[in-house]
C-alpha cells in the first residue's frame, strides 16, 4: 500500500479545524488534530459548555477510512507546540500539510484601543502570529528535504476591513486584527523565499464564520446586523481544495477568500 500524505491541523477539536481535518480526510491525508479540548465536554468558558472536542474528531476522521493522531496542544504555549510537532515525526515520520488554524481564545480580544492591555496584546500577537511561524519553522526542513508541502494559515478579514461597529458591538478589537494582519504576511514571504523549492503557502479568509463556540457562547448576536454568517464547512472544503488541487497554485503566496472560492467550485452543496 502506498504511503498516504500526512496533514496537521490545529484547534480542530471544533469549527473550521474539525471540518479542515474532515476535508482532508475525505481526500485521502491521514490527519494530526491538535487542540485544547480532548474529551467531549472538557471545553468550557466560565460555566458555558462548548460542544466539540478531539475524541469526536478522531471517531469523525476514522469513520472516513484515515487514520487518526490525537496531539493536544495549546496555540499559546511554545514547548507544547514543539512536543507536538516531535510527536507527529515520531510517530508517521513526516508532515505534507500543514493548516495553522488554532486562534488565540483568551481575553482581551473586544478591548477598545483605551482599554488594550499591552501584555494581553502580547500575548494575542504571540499565539496569533509567532507561534504560527513557529510552527511553519518547524515543518518547513522536512517538506524542502522532499521537495514539497502545502502550509495554510488561517487569517481574517478584521485584518482587511474597517470594522462596521466598536468592539463589542459587531467590531473588533486592535488586539486582534493587529495580530491577524501580521499572520497574513507569513504566506506572502515564505512564498518569495520557497515556492522555487515546492512549498505551497496560503492565506484563507474564511469570512463571518458561526462556529459551535459562537453559538454556544450567542457572540454571533453581535455581529448578525453587520454580516451574514456561514458555517465552518465552508473555509474547511476550500482548505481541503488547496491542499489537493493544482488549480490552487494561482492562488500561492495570496489571501484565499474562502466564501468566494467555496461558491465559484461548489464546495459545499446546497450552500450559497
Amino acid at each position: 500500500m502506498a504511503e498516504r500524505d500526512v496533514a496537521m491541523v490545529t484547534g480542530a477539536s471544533r469549527g473550521i479545524g474539525r471540518c479542515a481535518a474532515l476535508a482532508l480526510a475525505k481526500r485521502g491525508f491521514d490527519v494530526v488534530i491538535t487542540a485544547r479540548t480532548v474529551h467531549e465536554g472538557d471545553g468550557r468558558v466560565g460555566n458555558v459548555v462548548l460542544p466539540g472536542s478531539l475524541d469526536k474528531t478522531a471517531e469523525e476522521i476514522s469513520d472516513l477510512g484515515a487514520r487518526v493522531l490525537v496531539v493536544p496542544m495549546d496555540v499559546t504555549d511554545r514547548d507544547s507546540i514543539r512536543d507536538a510537532f516531535d510527536e507527529t515525526i515520531a510517530a508517521w515520520g513526516r508532515l505534507d500539510v500543514l493548516v495553522n488554524n488554532a486562534p488565540y481564545s483568551g481575553p482581551g480580544t473586544d478591548a477598545r484601543v483605551l482599554d488594550i492591555d499591552l501584555g494581553v496584546a502580547a500575548r494575542i500577537l504571540e499565539a496569533n502570529h509567532l507561534n504560527q511561524l513557529l510552527l511553519v519553522q518547524l515543518a518547513l526542513p522536512g517538506m524542502l528535504e522532499r521537495g514539497r508541502g502545502t502550509i495554510v494559515n488561517l487569517g481574517s478579514g478584521s485584518a482587511l476591513v474597517p470594522p462596521p461597529a466598536p468592539a463589542g458591538e459587531g467590531g473588533w478589537s486592535l488586539a486582534y486584527c493587529a495580530s491577524k494582519a501580521a499572520l497574513h504576511q507569513v504566506a506572502v514571504v515564505v512564498d518569495v523565499e520557497f515556492r522555487q523549492s515546492g512549498i505551497r503557502c496560503f492565506t484563507v479568509e474564511p469570512g463571518y464564520t458561526v462556529t459551535e463556540r459562537a453559538l454556544a457562547l450567542h457572540t454571533e448576536d453581535a455581529y448578525a446586523a453587520h454580516f451574514h454568517g456561514d458555517p465552518p464547512e465552508v473555509a474547511g472544503e476550500v482548505i481541503g481544495w488547496l491542499a489537493t488541487e493544482d488549480d490552487g497554485d494561482r492562488f500561492l503566496g495570496r489571501i484565499v477568500h474562502a466564501q468566494a472560492l467555496c461558491r465559484k467550485y461548489n464546495l459545499v452543496p446546497g450552500w450559497s
